[in-house]
Order: C-alpha cells, then structure tokens, then sequence
C-alpha cells in the first residue's frame, strides 16, 4: 500500500473531489427538499392544485386563468348569449303564453281596470326601467362596468318593486289560473329575464 504522504497533490485532489461529491450531494438534498415547496408555489399561482378553489376565489366560469413565469394574468373568456339554459326559459314562456291565453287573460283585466293589476305594471315599468338604464346608458353608453358600486341604490330600487309588483300580478290574475298562477308568472318572468340577458 503506498503512503499518502509520498505523493501530497494526490492526497489532496482526493479530499477535494471528496469534498466537491459531498457538497452537491448537499445541494441535491436541498433541492429535493426545496422541490415539493416549488410545487406548491406553482399550484398556488396557476390554480390548478386540488383547493385551488380555496386559493383564488376571484376566479369564475367565465374566467380563464393564464400564468407566465413571472405573473399570473385573468384573461375573460365570454360566455355565449345563447346557451341551452336561456333557450329553454325562453321557449317555455313562449308555450305558457299560448297555452295559457297570457295576452287575452291581461287584456282583460286592463279593461276590468283591476287596481292590483295597475299597481303591479306600474311597479314592474319601474323596475324594467332602472335594469334597461343600467344595461343600456351606464354599460353600453358611459361603459361603466361595475355600476352596482358606483350607484349602489340601484338593485335594491329595482329588486323591491320587483317583488311587489310580482305579489299584486298574483293577487290581480289568481281568480283566473288559481293555484297555478305562481308557476305560469314565474315561467313569464324566467322568459324575460333570459331574453334580457341576450342584450346585455
């Protein structure tokens, strides 16, 4: 066996190459402990971990999340007008309104000038006018997006008279559908709504 004194570079390269294989078996530990955090980070910032629901709760179906290496960006995806929900709401309105004399039923209870009736569409233009003000001059004219925070009186007002119209249109047509008088006002107001919603 020789002595590692004979030859001092050789004993030397060894401490230092065993040296060199300790220190990046140390950095590969850390690594492989760093990796699992990395992973982690990642899956917070893309969303796309098992409660990356919990973690970005800003995002919404209309929404698609797009990650670069830097930043997450929102991008909105927009959602088509006419989807099959919509179309079936709008379809059974259409039905209701045949099947059930809807137009004859209302004009006879405009010529019986029936004061529940009266009260109900005078609560329901009110409430019809504020939706088309937001939907048509604030979004559409002025391009204000979030008009509820800006004017925050506005759904309340419209809501409110909403319920009460709907309350004296059932009480002005119940001597006509009966029981069913909910079920064929609410099918009419799911139509109209979805028509609505086709504007804006």
């Amino acid at each position: 066996m020789e002595d590692p004194c004979q030859f001092p570079g050789l004993a030397d390269s060894d401490v230092m190459v065993d040296e060199e294989k300790t220190a990046s078996a140390e950095a590969r530990k850390e690594e492989d402990l760093l990796q699992p955090l990395l992973r982690l980070r990642r899956r917070q910032l893309l969303g796309d971990g098992p409660d990356s629901e919990l973690q970005q709760p800003s995002s919404s179906p209309g929404m698609v999340v797009e990650a670069t290496n830097t930043e997450t960006t929102i991008k909105e995806k927009p959602l088509p007008r006419l989807n099959l929900h919509s179309a079936f709401w709008i379809l059974a309105s259409i039905a209701t309104t045949y099947y059930a004399e809807f137009f004859k039923n209302v004009k006879e209870m405009i010529l019986q000038e029936n004061w529940w009736f009266m009260l109900g569409s005078f609560l329901l233009m009110i409430s019809l006018s504020v939706a088309f003000y937001c939907i048509l001059y604030l979004e559409w004219y002025r391009g204000i997006k979030d008009y509820d925070a800006r004017y925050p009186a506005l759904i309340p007002v419209t809501t409110a008279s909403f319920i009460v119209a709907a309350v004296c249109f059932n009480i002005s047509l119940w001597p006509v559908w009966s029981f069913v008088t909910p079920l064929v006002l609410f099918v009419q107001f799911m139509g109209v709504v979805m028509l609505v919603s086709l504007l804006g």
